[in-house]
């Protein structure tokens, strides 16, 4: 996806970006290779080539914060192809919403990590987590577990970000993340079928009451269910959402 899309060049929006594709130009090779572009100055093609080969040489690099800077927000699901083995997939509970943070959970390369309030919530392990991967995948974390996080550490996730919320929403799939993954059909274990983030808050609640581990256990299960969820909700909806775009 990212080695067909244009969307990145200056001043290039869209409706530039179909006109490309619909005069054959498909990817960054047949644009450079191309001495007559829709819509493009011959002078502003010289500048495109040079932006062009600058994100050929970072994708060759497999440096992905470089299109951090120049992928418009609501496009960073163009990177996921390239960059899906080096995801991490992000979730977090609260004790209300925009609350402390009770447990952060993480899943990618096939395990999931798990830190909770009072026991492995700590910068330094969450640090040296995320260093591991390349980008992050959330729901709706562009306006609330991110900035939570963020705020908690006091320190900056520095690396691309799909919020998967607003690319579902590109393709009409609207709703909390329980819905969505009913409606594509992803399942969740039995014992946390069912249980809200609203249920989330007062497991919390009634594990530091009692000090009862059965609480917090069906929290972090219910936790680990949502980052885990997160890939095959990626998996099965970004190419939905590139098909609609480019095709």
């Amino acid at each position: 996806m990212i080695r067909e899309s244009f969307i990145f060049l200056e001043r290039v929006g869209q409706k530039s970006e179909q006109k490309m594709w619909s005069s054959g130009i498909t990817d960054w090779d047949s644009f450079l290779d191309c001495n007559d572009v829709p819509c493009v100055s011959s002078k502003v093609k010289h500048y495109f080539d040079r932006q062009l080969i600058e994100a050929k040489k970072h994708i060759k690099q497999d440096n992905a914060n470089y299109f951090s800077d120049i992928l418009p927000n609501g496009e960073m699901y163009r990177l996921y192809d390239k960059f899906k083995d080096d995801c991490v997939y992000l979730d977090i509970e609260t004790t209300g919403y925009y609350g402390d943070i009770t447990v952060l959970g993480l899943y990618g390369g096939g395990e999931t990590f798990i830190m909770v309030r009072g026991k492995s919530l700590q910068k330094e392990a969450f640090e040296r987590i995320m260093s591991k991967f390349k980008m992050v995948v959330t729901f709706n974390g562009s306006s609330f577990d991110l900035p939570i996080v963020e705020k908690y550490f006091g320190s900056k996730i520095n690396m691309p970000h799909i919020d998967m919320r607003h690319v579902c929403s590109k393709v009409g799939l609207k709703g909390g993340l329980k819905n969505i993954e009913k409606e594509l059909g992803i399942t969740r274990v039995e014992e946390v079928q069912g249980v809200t983030g609203a249920d989330a808050v007062q497991l919390w609640r009634a594990y530091r009451s009692t000090g009862n581990e059965k609480y917090l256990d069906l929290l972090v299960k219910y936790n680990e269910e949502d980052i885990i969820n997160l890939k095959p909700l990626a998996e099965m909806v970004i190419p939905r959402v590139w098909e609609s775009i480019r095709f």
